[in-house]
């Protein structure tokens, strides 16, 4: 499945009153919150000694997923453009791969 495929399906289970002033907000909240959920499981697993339950944290990572194409199609952004954005900012970044010496002294943005 490529992104803008699961944009359009993902984006059928959008509440339909996300036209509201606060839409916006509501899907901020929505990713923060659902990051916080796959985040706190990884807290409970490194911090905790818990297992890790990789089958939530996946879970949870599609909610993320969720949000962000959500705010995306609000914005009227394809995920695919957000993506290819993302892979020529990290290129601009770290055109040999991520070295920590290239992360301290970056200066490209």
């Amino acid at each position: 499945m490529d992104f803008d495929d699961y944009q359009a399906k993902a984006l059928r289970t959008r509440n339909s009153n996300l036209e509201h002033p606060l839409a916006l907000s509501v899907l901020g909240l929505g990713l923060t919150g659902e990051a916080g959920e796959a985040a706190d499981l990884i807290k409970k697993h490194v911090g905790h000694g818990h297992p890790l339950d990789q089958e939530k944290l996946e879970q949870e990572l599609g909610d993320v997923l969720w949000y962000v194409a959500s705010i995306a199609s609000h914005l009227g952004i394809p995920l695919s453009r957000v993506a290819e954005t993302n892979v020529q900012k990290l290129m601009r970044r770290y055109p040999n791969g991520f070295s920590i010496a290239d992360s301290v002294n970056r200066t490209a943005k």
